[in-house]
């Protein structure tokens, strides 16, 4: 059974007009399959998708990243590479299956894969915890991200989360300090890592399998420091004001490389990667083939110092009031000021003498009086 979103409903009935007229069993019998007729539906179909899904705002583009049906890193893993091996446990308290981690071929080529998987129905979704990971998944990462850098080897990550499990027995373990630990370890390794968001990319939880040389974000995913619903209760004390919160927030991907925090957006099908998870598949495997082959030919050191001027680079390049509504009105006012200032610097001895005039003239007036 398909799910339809909010902003889907029209969809919805076309989709279902389609199947009735798929179906050759009738009230009167048997009927010819009325091919023509659902070929325009379909037509009008892949039009309103093409329309609705141009003009997502925030808020839907945070539903759609949340879409059940939505590839997951388990399929991503099982269909873009071979010979993989499911290791498991941080060899200090036992293992998260909110993340799934080993090593495996890709092209014929050794590389370790990290996945956040939130699971496809509600047992799997229990067992993997809603994609939220506790410490010993973060301390498994890292310890495979060691035996990675040691022996040469690529690590690729999937990323998408709500965010790391906030649960007394994952704060007593040590979230916070398997969080930090987890982002050292990415930003000190000297082997590339290719980080790909493909649904939720949630605080701290993303950050820390997200912290990489190339960041991608598929189209429709969001990457954020908090949800919507989080900011929303926290700034107004209403979760209603998400869709706000959502668009305040400016998560979506388009935005995110702009302000230089992402470094491609991957295209998604038409109506979203959950309505053609073989072509998500391909766009994948295209970018990752890319970044992988450009990263061979550099040095241990040039990844290094890649990463190292990444992120160091954010929010550098731009001043913060380039990325507000009002920067036009902004950089004239503080064009104008500059120019009065430089005015006054050049013109400082002409008004100096003009006043030292002035003064002379008030006091020889006041003595004849």
């Amino acid at each position: 059974m398909k799910n339809y979103l909010d902003f889907e409903k029209d969809i919805k009935v076309l989709e279902d007009e389609i199947e009735k007229l798929k179906d050759p069993f009738n009230v009167e019998g048997i009927s010819e399959v009325d091919t023509k007729k659902i070929s325009e539906i379909q037509a009008e179909i892949d039009n309103k998708l093409k329309v609705s899904y141009a003009n997502l705002n925030d808020w839907q583009k945070t539903q759609v990243a949340r879409h059940e049906s939505r590839p997951k890193a388990k399929f991503f893993i099982e269909n873009l590479f071979t010979d993989f091996i499911n290791l498991s446990g941080d060899r200090k308290f036992g293992d998260d299956e909110a993340i799934i981690a080993g090593f495996a071929k890709f092209e014929n080529k050794s590389v370790l894969v990290l996945g956040q998987e939130k699971g496809d129905d509600l047992n799997s979704r229990l067992k993997r915890n809603f994609g939220m990971m506790r410490p010993e998944g973060y301390r498994k990462c890292i310890r495979l991200m060691k035996i990675a850098n040691k022996f040469n080897i690529p690590v690729i990550s999937f990323v998408d989360t709500p965010g790391a499990y906030p649960g007394i027995g994952a704060e007593q373990r040590g979230q916070a300090e398997a969080i930090a630990k987890s982002i050292e370890c990415c930003l000190s390794l000297t082997v590339p890592i290719i980080s790909i968001i493909i649904g939720e990319g949630g605080s701290g939880g993303a950050i820390a399998l997200a912290s990489a040389n190339k960041v991608l974000m598929y189209e429709n995913a969001i990457y954020s420091v908090i949800s919507p619903e989080g900011c929303a209760s926290i700034l107004w004390r209403d979760p209603s004001k998400s869709p706000e919160a959502a668009k305040a927030m400016k998560l979506n991907a388009s935005e995110l490389l702009r302000m230089g925090i992402i470094d491609e957006v991957i295209p998604e099908p038409l109506g979203g990667a959950h309505r053609n998870k073989e072509q998500s598949i391909l766009s994948a495997k295209a970018v990752l083939k890319k970044y992988l082959e450009e990263f061979s030919n550099y040095s241990k050191e040039e990844i290094y110092e890649q990463r190292k001027n990444k992120f160091l680079t954010i929010g550098k390049q731009k001043s913060f009031v380039e990325f507000l509504t009002t920067d036009q009105n902004i950089t004239k006012k503080y064009n104008y000021f500059k120019l009065l200032s430089f005015n006054y610097l050049k013109n400082k001895k002409k008004l100096l003498f003009t006043f030292v005039i002035l003064l002379s003239i008030i006091f020889i007036f006041n003595k004849f009086l």
